[in-house]
C-alpha cells in the first residue's frame, strides 16, 4: 500500500476524509447521530410555525390584527344552481327548498368542543326579500347561502352541504370559499409532494444505476440525498417556532436537497472510482477524492450556501424559511458527502461495484473519457471565438424575452387545474355574482386612542368625502367593524374596508391603493391624534411584496456575485476564472428566464404542462432562481474547473489542459445535470402553476449549463484568455487562499500501465507550471 503523507500537511478536507477512512463506525454512526438529533429536536417542539406576514405596511397591518388577538371567522358560501335550462329561483321551488333546507342544516349543526357554534352568520334568500335581492343571482338559475366559519374545522359543514346534495339531486349545491378553496388547495399540494417524492426517488435510482452499471454505487448517492432532506426538515420544523415557513418550503427543500446531495456523491465517487482504475488503493483513492472532488464539493456547496443567504437581504418572509431550509438540506449534504460518504466507500471497497446491470455493469464500472464531450471541445479549443460567439448570440437570444417579464402571483383559479371542484364552483359563483365578487378590498387597520370617539367618526366621515371624490378609483360605500381585543382594550382594532377599482392586480388597481395610502388616509385618520393606521389587503400585500423585492434586488445581486467572485478567487488564485463564471453564470439564468416568459408568461406549453396562463411569473421565482442557479451552477463549474486546472498543474498548455479536464469531467458532470434535470422536471407535472414554473425553469437553466455553457462557452473562454485564465496579479498575491493545499500521493506502479481507455492520462509527477507554484487545487507536485 502507498503511504499517505503526514496528516499534519494535508489540506482540511482531505485531513476529514483521513479521518473518515481510518474511524469509519464514528463517521457513520457520528452522521447520523446528527441527523437523528435534528429530528428529534424538531419533533419535540412540534409541527407548528409562526404566521407569515407580508412585508411593508400591509405586514405591519396584519400584526395590529394579530396583536389583538381576536379570530375573525372566514365567510363560506353555498351555491344552490338550477339544473334545468329554463329554471329560476323565482318559479323553481326545488330551488327555494333547496336554500332553506341548506341554512336550516347548518344552523342544526350546534357546537364545537369549546362552545363555538360550527357555523354562524348564516344567510339565505329566503330570509327576507333584501337577502333574496342579494343572495339570487339576476338571472335567477343561482342562489347562495352564506355562513361564517367559527368552528375549527370545515367538516360538518361539509358532511351537512353533501347531505344536503343527495336530498335535494334536481338542484346542484356546492360549497366554495377561501377556507374551502383553500382546503382543496393544500390537499393537492400534499398529493403532489408525495407525488414528487415517489417519482424523483426512483428515477434518480434508475438514472445512477445507468450511469454507475452498479445499484449499489446508485444507491449511496440517493440515500445521502434523502437523509439529508429529512435531517432539513427536521431543522425546519425546530426552526418553526421562531420563523415563518411558506407552503412551498417542503417542496423546495427536496428539490434542492435531491440534486445537490447526488451531485456530491457522484463527483465523489466518480473520482474514487477513476483513482481506483488509475493502479491506486481504495483508501488512497479515496484521500486523492478527497483532495480533489471532495474539495470542488466543498466550494461550490459553500458557493450554493453563501448565494442562498443573499435572500436574507429581501426581509421577506417567504424567502426566510425557504432559505433555512435550504442552506440547512445543502450543508447537511455537503458535510455528509466528505465524512460519512468516504467512510462507506472504505468500508465497501470493491463491493461498491455490486449488483451489476445486465449488459451495462462492466462497461459502465470502468472509467471513460467521453468520446462526444472531448471531440467538440477540441473543436471548440481550436476556433474559440466562432463557437463562443455562436454559443453566447444563441443564449442572447433566449434571454430577450426576459425584457418582457411582468412579475405577479396568480389568482386561486389560475394557480390550480381546473378541475377541482371547490374552483369550479368559485369560478361560477364569479360569473353569477360579478358585483359581489369584485376585488377584494383594502383594509384600513386603525389602532389607538378613542375608536369610538368624534375624531374618528370624523375622520370616517371625511374618508368617505375622499372616495367620492376619487374619480373612481375608489369605490363606495365603505364598510367598517370594530375588532375588540379580549386581552387589551388599548389593541382593540378599528377595521376600514375601502373596495378599490380595477382587478386587483392590474394598474387600475394599484393606482387606487396609491390614492387611498397617499391621498385619502393622510387627509382623514392623518389629522386624528393618538392613532395609527396600515393599509392590508390581498393589492397592498402584492405591491408590498413587489415593492420590497424591487428595492432588495440590487443588494442581493451584488452580495451573491460579490461573495462567488471572492471565493472563487480564493480558490482558484485568479481574477479571470472568476469573472468568466459570474459571466456565464449571467448568461444562462438569463436565457432560463427569458424560456420562462416565453413558457407561462406567453402562455406557450400551456396544453401540454396543463397551466392557464396569467400573463405573469410569480414574483418571487426570478430571485429565486438566481440565487439557487448561481449557486448550482458552480457545482460542475468548479468541479471542471478543478480538472483543468489539474492538467494545468501538470505542465499541459490550457488548450490542452481544457480538452483534457473537460473529457474526464464531462461524463460525470452530464450524469449530475441528467439527474438534476430529471428530479426538476418532475415538479414541472405537479398541480400548481408556481411549482411548474420552478420545475421548468430550473431544468431548463441546469440543462442550458450543462451543455452550452460548460461544452462551448466555458472552453472557448479558457482558449481565449490562455495563459492569463490561470494567473493573479502580483499586486494582489497577498489575498489569502483557501487553505486546503497538500502534497499529493506518488504515482502507483500500476499507472504505469493504465487503462487502455484513460491512454492520455497524464504521470502525477509533473512539475507545477513555471511562475505559478505550487496548484491550489491538487497541492504542490513530488
Amino acid at each position: 500500500m502507498n503511504r499517505a503523507p503526514d496528516s499534519g500537511r494535508r489540506p482540511l478536507v482531505e485531513r476529514v476524509t483521513h479521518w473518515s477512512v481510518h474511524h469509519r463506525k464514528k463517521a457513520g454512526f457520528g452522521w447520523i447521530g446528527l441527523v437523528v438529533l435534528i429530528i428529534a429536536l424538531g419533533a419535540g417542539l412540534g409541527s407548528t410555525s409562526r404566521s407569515e406576514h407580508s412585508p411593508g405596511e400591509a405586514g405591519r397591518a396584519q400584526r395590529m390584527l394579530e396583536e389583538a388577538q381576536v379570530f375573525s371567522p372566514p365567510q363560506e358560501n353555498v351555491l344552490i344552481e338550477a339544473r334545468a335550462k329554463a329554471s329560476g329561483y323565482a318559479d323553481d321551488p326545488a330551488m327555494r327548498e333547496a336554500a332553506e333546507d341548506v341554512a336550516e342544516a347548518l344552523r342544526g349543526l350546534g357546537k364545537d368542543e369549546t362552545g363555538a357554534p360550527w357555523a354562524s352568520d348564516i344567510s339565505a334568500p329566503t330570509d327576507s326579500a333584501e337577502a333574496g335581492r342579494k343572495l339570487v343571482s339576476k338571472d335567477g338559475r343561482s342562489a347562495l347561502v352564506r355562513f361564517s366559519v367559527t368552528g375549527y374545522t370545515l367538516v360538518p359543514m361539509q358532511k351537512a352541504i353533501q347531505e344536503q346534495q343527495r336530498a335535494h339531486p334536481d338542484v346542484t349545491i356546492t360549497q366554495t370559499g377561501k377556507v374551502s378553496v383553500s382546503q382543496a388547495i393544500g390537499d393537492i399540494k400534499d398529493e403532489d409532494f408525495a407525488r414528487a417524492e415517489i417519482l424523483s426517488i426512483p428515477l434518480t435510482v434508475v438514472i445512477l444505476a445507468v450511469v454507475f452499471g452498479s445499484l449499489v454505487s446508485a444507491g449511496i448517492p440517493v440515500l445521502i440525498s434523502l437523509v439529508s432532506v429529512v435531517a432539513a426538515m427536521g431543522a425546519l420544523t425546530f426552526a418553526g417556532k421562531w420563523i415563518a415557513m411558506g407552503d412551498s418550503t417542503p417542496s423546495v427543500v427536496l428539490l434542492i436537497g435531491m440534486a445537490v446531495g447526488v451531485d456530491y456523491s457522484l463527483f465523489y465517487l466518480r473520482r474514487a472510482r477513476e483513482e481506483r482504475a488509475a493502479g491506486h488503493d481504495n483508501d488512497t483513492a479515496l484521500l486523492i477524492a478527497g483532495r480533489t472532488s471532495g474539495k470542488a464539493v466543498v466550494v461550490s456547496g459553500l458557493t450554493v450556501i453563501v448565494a442562498l443567504a443573499g435572500l436574507f437581504f429581501t426581509g421577506i418572509e417567504t424567502f426566510t424559511g425557504m432559505t433555512i431550509g435550504t442552506i440547512a438540506v445543502v450543508g447537511i449534504a455537503m458535510i455528509g458527502s466528505v465524512t460519512v460518504l468516504p467512510a462507506v466507500l472504505s468500508w465497501l471497497g470493491e463491493r461498491v461495484d455490486k449488483w451489476r446491470l445486465p449488459w451495462l455493469g462492466k462497461r459502465r464500472t470502468e472509467v471513460r473519457d467521453s468520446r462526444v464531450w472531448g471531440g467538440l471541445v477540441r473543436r471548440v479549443v481550436k476556433r474559440p471565438l466562432l463557437w463562443g460567439g455562436v454559443g453566447a448570440l444563441v443564449l442572447a437570444l433566449l434571454a430577450l424575452p426576459a425584457l418582457g417579464m411582468k412579475l405577479s402571483d396568480p389568482d386561486l383559479k389560475h394557480r390550480m387545474p381546473t378541475d377541482v371542484p371547490a374552483l369550479q364552483a368559485l369560478d361560477r359563483l364569479q360569473q353569477a355574482f360579478p358585483s359581489d365578487t369584485d376585488t377584494e378590498p383594502a383594509e384600513v387597520m386603525v389602532r389607538g386612542g378613542d375608536l369610538n370617539g368624534s375624531a374618528v367618526e370624523g375622520a370616517l366621515a371625511e374618508l368617505e368625502r375622499q372616495v367620492a371624490d376619487s374619480d373612481g378609483k375608489l369605490r363606495g360605500p365603505i364598510g367598517t367593524s370594530l375588532v375588540k381585543s379580549p386581552v387589551d382594550s388599548s389593541r382593540t382594532v378599528l377595521v376600514v374596508r375601502v373596495p378599490l377599482a380595477g382587478d386587483g392586480k392590474n394598474a387600475a388597481s394599484v393606482a387606487a391603493l396609491k390614492e387611498l395610502r397617499e391621498k385619502a388616509l393622510p387627509a382623514s385618520f392623518g389629522k386624528v391624534d393618538g392613532i395609527e393606521y396600515a393599509v392590508s389587503g390581498d393589492t397592498a400585500k402584492q405591491e408590498d411584496f413587489n415593492s420590497a423585492l424591487s428595492e432588495s434586488t440590487p443588494y442581493v445581486f451584488g452580495f451573491v456575485i460579490l461573495l462567488a467572485f471572492v471565493l472563487l478567487t480564493a480558490a482558484f488564485r485568479s481574477l479571470v476564472i472568476p469573472l468568466i463564471s459570474i459571466v456565464l453564470n449571467l448568461l444562462s439564468i438569463g436565457s432560463a428566464y427569458g424560456v420562462l416568459t416565453l413558457v407561462f408568461q406567453d402562455g406557450h406549453l400551456s396544453s401540454l404542462l396543463d397551466f392557464r396562463s396569467y400573463g405573469a411569473v410569480v414574483s418571487w421565482l426570478p430571485l429565486f432562481m438566481f440565487v439557487t442557479l448561481f449557486g448550482l451552477s458552480m457545482d460542475y463549474h468548479v468541479f471542471i474547473l478543478s480538472r483543468v486546472r489539474e492538467y494545468r498543474g501538470r505542465g499541459l498548455d490550457t488548450k490542452q489542459a481544457v480538452v483534457e479536464g473537460i473529457s474526464r469531467s464531462a461524463g460525470v458532470v452530464t450524469s449530475a445535470a441528467v439527474v438534476m434535470v430529471a428530479v426538476f422536471s418532475v415538479f414541472g407535472t405537479l398541480s400548481a402553476i408556481d411549482y411548474k414554473m420552478v420545475g421548468v425553469g430550473l431544468a431548463t437553466a441546469v440543462l442550458i449549463d450543462a451543455t452550452i455553457v460548460r461544452g462551448i462557452l466555458l472552453p472557448a473562454s479558457l482558449a481565449l484568455f490562455g495563459d492569463a485564465s490561470w494567473k493573479l496579479p502580483s499586486r494582489l498575491a497577498w489575498l489569502p487562499g483557501i487553505s486546503l493545499e497538500g502534497a499529493d500521493e506518488p504515482a502507483p506502479a500500476a499507472a504505469a500501465a493504465a487503462s487502455p481507455t484513460s491512454p492520455a492520462e497524464p504521470v502525477v509527477t509533473a512539475e507545477p507550471v513555471a511562475g505559478q507554484g505550487a496548484d491550489p487545487l491538487v497541492g504542490p507536485r513530488a
